[in-house]
């Protein structure tokens, strides 16, 4: 009876660390900085990545550089890697793929919540950032290439090995929400529609259907921020 009784507790614990969950209104909460806490995503990616187009919220108050999403393939890191490198009203965000990188200014009030979509297309290389339903700039970014699959996917931290190697100066401090992932590049209005809240069915990683692994102090809260 205590055999079956641990099998129990060990297999809720399992079922509660890695779980496939419709997230919606809801948000992944980082309340601290740290070298440790994050979320795991496991995406449905078997095949290297020609196109994508990635969106999700943000709320955070870090007036340093933080990471916003760390995509890193076995022996590749900073594979795909979004990351804020300037806060504030005149914020800069940086976009890599396979370790080249690419800069995009944005005009935003600070602090206040944020909608992103980035998207690259290989066959032109151009890479493509919105932010609050407004495309900046565009820019050219690795034409030809093919971002690994298999990866590790992470939230709340930058992964420099595959999984892990993290440091709480890079860490994300706040909240992260609505994240979407697709295997192509989205046209405008349904970019806008992912801003509106009513995203398309996304194949790669949807927040309606998330499978996800946390790891230490992250919380799922109510997203009271939209």
């Amino acid at each position: 009876m205590n055999k079956l009784l641990l099998w129990v507790v060990v297999l809720t614990s399992l079922l509660e660390a890695f779980a496939q969950t419709d997230l919606s209104r809801m948000a992944f909460v980082f309340p601290r900085e740290s070298a440790t806490d994050h979320v795991n995503l496991i995406p449905s990616l078997e095949t290297p990545l020609q196109n994508f187009t990635l969106c999700f919220r943000a709320y955070s108050d870090l007036s340093r550089s933080h990471t916003l999403f760390s995509y890193n393939a076995q022996g590749k890191d900073n594979e795909l890697l979004l990351y804020k490198e300037k806060t504030g009203e005149n914020s800069l965000y940086s976009l890599n793929i396979g370790r080249h990188e690419v800069v995009f200014k944005s005009t935003e009030k600070f602090p206040a919540p944020v909608h992103i979509c980035a998207s690259w297309e290989s066959s032109s290389g151009i890479a493509e950032l919105w932010i609050n339903g407004i495309p900046l700039v565009k820019k050219g970014l690795r034409r030809g290439y093919s971002v690994e699959a298999n990866p590790k996917i992470v939230l709340g931290q930058e992964q420099d090995s595959y999984g892990g190697n993290f440091d709480k100066s890079q860490s994300f401090v706040g909240e992260i929400g609505d994240l979407y992932m697709w295997d192509s590049v989205l046209p405008p209005k349904e970019i806008l529609s992912a801003y509106h809240g009513t995203p398309l069915p996304a194949n790669i990683l949807d927040w309606r259907a998330l499978n996800y692994e946390i790891k230490g102090y992250v919380i799922i809260k109510p997203l009271v921020w939209v």
